[in-house]
């Protein structure tokens, strides 16, 4: 379980950035990272730590551009005290990539065996992120020899990495000169949403994220879930396409996300996560209310008392 932000505008987005972190921040504790593209320069920052304790002033200063990703780390693979395995993650081919991920992969071993004997890439983390990054860097510069990186070229690629990966996943990559790419795993394990801002000067801003709350908490408007095996394209100029990218897409959530990992005030695939709450209170209640009656410390009196607790206790 991580936190991942990406945003497209034509003015400076660090803060923004960052604002997102800090509303991502329940969902990775460790460490935290922001990458920015400035023409064809990126910068970068990410250390072990919370949001408040990585990005210092000087650290802010430093993160110029108008476009950006994001993350903020919890460790589920790979080393959980090392900085270098804190994102986003950079390759510098095809183009430059920086490239922040949530999930986890199931067949990592097997891909980064692969990725080092068939595509002479090499890893230097345990991170299944890195593994993922070198295949997407893989599939798109395959694609692009003697020409440039489209919309469908880059949509051509994520398909590619559909068929490579196995797992939940949620990315977001930013592509030097060309634009931002988000995509999701084909079962629509691990969420991410999408929202817009039109600025006084009229440009249409985009965020990619985790959760809604990102968006809404840093004034966009909420658009839509990614659905499961979606890419959204953003380019440079803020022009957006969404593509479905795999065969069989099929939507199966992670429930924990629903029960324990998002913020109550997000919504996910639809869903209110406060709501979903409530109403496992209600059904776990409805279940089992000789366990809610004694959980109380209240004689046996039916489904009315414990449904009471379950709603007022929010279990």
């Amino acid at each position: 379980m991580c936190g991942i932000v990406g945003m497209v505008s034509d003015s400076p987005v660090n803060q923004r950035l960052y604002d997102a972190l800090l509303l991502l921040q329940h969902r990775g504790q460790d460490a935290a990272g922001i990458a920015t593209l400035d023409g064809l320069t990126f910068h970068q920052h990410k250390a072990m730590g919370l949001v408040r304790e990585v990005f210092r002033t000087r650290n802010m200063r430093n993160l110029l551009g108008n476009a950006g990703i994001a993350h903020t780390r919890y460790p589920t693979a790979g080393c959980s005290t090392s900085s270098d395995e804190a994102q986003p993650f950079y390759v510098n081919a095809p183009y430059g990539i920086m490239f922040a991920h949530n999930g986890n992969l199931t067949n990592a071993s097997r891909l980064k065996q692969e990725l080092y004997e068939l595509d002479h890439r090499h890893i230097n983390t345990s991170s299944d992120s890195e593994a993922l990054l070198n295949v997407l860097a893989d599939e798109i510069s395959h694609l692009v020899v003697g020409t440039t990186l489209t919309a469908e070229k880059a949509f051509q690629a994520v398909r590619g990495v559909h068929k490579r990966i196995r797992g939940g996943y949620s990315c977001v990559a930013l592509i030097a000169g060309k634009g931002l790419l988000a995509f999701r795993d084909p079962n629509g394990i691990r969420p991410l949403c999408y929202g817009s801002y039109t600025n006084e000067r009229g440009f249409t801003e985009y965020m990619v994220a985790s959760e809604s709350v990102a968006l809404t908490g840093t004034g966009f408007n909420f658009e839509d879930d990614v659905k499961p095996g979606e890419a959204i394209w953003i380019d440079l100029n803020g022009n957006i396409e969404r593509c479905q990218c795999a065969e069989n897409p099929k939507l199966t959530p992670c429930a924990f996300e629903l029960v324990y990992f998002a913020r109550p005030d997000s919504v996910i695939d639809g869903v209110s996560v406060f709501n979903s709450r409530i109403m496992a209170g209600k059904i776990l209640a409805q279940t089992h209310p000789v366990e809610a009656d004694l959980v109380v410390g209240v004689p046996e009196s039916g489904n009315d008392a414990a449904m009471g607790y379950a709603l007022e206790s929010g279990i």
